[in-house]
């Protein structure tokens, strides 16, 4: 058949149970942490801003480097994780973004800070491509829907402890030991990974990346060309895009600015909002696993909606009379920027049936770093926006709806050729598994 062995083969399936979900814990543990430090500037960005004696655009530099770094290191990570395996990319994961995150705990300049920050993502862009490939290895392919969100749900446990554990410490402690003090999840981690990890159950290893005679064909050009030339690739790439980014860069560093600058709240509740969207992120995520993993068609109208939702609340914000949008709204704005994350999610989901198993890290990374580009689109946007318009956070946040109308136009026009490809695979795989005889 077209593209290889249909995908879920290769390697057997796994059966799951408490040792997978052991092993598999590890590797989320190490995504909390990562997520833990990308998202520690969004409650310390004014502190930054303070610190380093620097303007909105050099602010939103921090981040933007750091997902220029995470978006370019995408395809290169899913080669590796394809290549050597989730436990070795994990371990290099965690060295980089603790040495990253300690770095920044000691930066006097800024120059220093956006090294460690350039640091941290190149670190952090090794987690979740990991977790979701260590995943694929220790459960059945049907929960590979809800094993995706929950990981995605205990990734967001992590900014949930940036908005309040990290902005708490950093009232009290101040700069460097706060983030020095967290730098050190980065070790128990490392420990962790080192000593429990495994990278399949015993029985099911993978197929063969290469053999003899036959190094062409997994080149490195080709295992990208052969994800990107698959539709359900580039769809996830664009679900993921459209939908992530408003959430993300509301949490990663506009969100606690704009609460305070733009709508007059204090730090304090300005937090609670930040948490309501991490409390909303995690809760939506376990309903999307669900509805997926039991409705498949669900995929598009959860994305398409979620995206239709986030612009009307977003629109309503910003339009509303008068100097401040009252509390509600603010609320109802954090809620459905929470459902931001759980429909990126969404993305892994048309990528993976797409791809056979050999070539999913690939794939997924060709699908992570649609958000990514969009959140780092629109931090710099935002950033620009603002300095060119005195602040004016109404105008410099309408540059969402730009990247919302771009993505939605792309989910629209591979959609249905994405699903005649789903379609034909899996036909293609019961016809396979009719007429190939049982002793092959």
């Amino acid at each position: 058949m077209p593209g290889g062995r249909p995908a879920g083969s290769g390697g057997g399936t796994p059966a799951g149970g408490g040792r997978a979900v052991a092993v598999w814990g590890i590797g989320v543990l190490v995504y909390f942490f990562a997520v833990a430090f990308r998202t520690s500037l969004g409650v310390a960005g004014l502190d930054a801003a303070e610190r380093f004696h620097i303007n909105a655009s050099a602010l939103s530099t921090f981040s933007i480097l750091q997902l220029l770094v995470y978006a370019g290191m995408q395809i290169p990570v899913g080669l590796l994780v394809d290549r050597l395996g989730t436990k070795r990319v994990l371990t290099m994961g965690i060295l980089l973004f603790t040495v990253g995150q300690f770095g920044f705990a000691l930066s006097e300049s800024y120059a220093m800070a956006l090294a460690s920050r350039a640091l941290l993502g190149c670190g952090d862009a090794m987690t979740f491509i990991s977790v979701l490939r260590l995943g694929a290895r220790w459960f059945p392919a049907r929960r590979g829907p809800l094993v995706a969100q929950v990981a995605a749900l205990i990734g967001m446990a992590g900014n949930l402890v940036s908005t309040l554990v990290l902005a708490r410490l950093l009232n009290s402690l101040g700069w460097t030991t706060t983030f020095a003090g967290s730098a050190l999840g980065g070790v128990l981690v490392l420990v962790l990974v080192t000593a429990f990890l495994k990278d399949h159950p015993e029985g099911f290893e993978p197929v063969p990346e290469r053999s003899a005679g036959d190094t062409r064909r997994f080149g490195v050009g080709r295992q990208i060309a052969g994800a990107w030339r698959e539709p359900g690739t580039r769809l996830g790439m664009w679900v993921h895009f459209t939908t992530q980014f408003p959430g993300m860069v509301f949490l990663l560093l506009w969100g606690m600015p704009y609460l305070v600058e733009a709508q007059g709240l204090s730090r304090a509740t300005a937090g609670e909002l930040l948490t309501l969207v991490v409390l909303c992120n995690m809760a939506i995520g376990l309903v999307y696993g669900q509805v997926i993993a039991r409705h498949h068609r669900a995929r598009t109208p959860l994305a398409l909606g979620t995206v239709a939702a986030t612009a009307v609340v977003w629109a309503a914000a910003l339009a509303w009379p008068g100097d401040h949008a009252p509390m509600w709204l603010l609320l109802l704005l954090c809620a459905v920027l929470g459902a931001c994350g759980p429909a990126s999610m969404i993305g892994f989901d048309f990528a993976r049936p797409a791809n056979p198993p050999e070539r999913l890290g690939t794939a997924s990374g060709i699908v992570n770093m649609g958000g990514f580009t969009a959140s780092m689109t629109t931090l710099l946007a935002i950033g620009v926006l603002l300095d060119l318009t005195g602040e004016n956070y109404r105008i410099a946040f309408a540059s969402v709806f730009v990247l919302q109308a771009v993505g939605v136009s792309q989910i629209l026009r591979l959609r249905g050729r994405a699903s005649r490809r789903e379609e034909e695979r899996v036909v293609a795989s019961r016809v396979e598994t009719v007429h190939v005889p049982a002793h092959r």
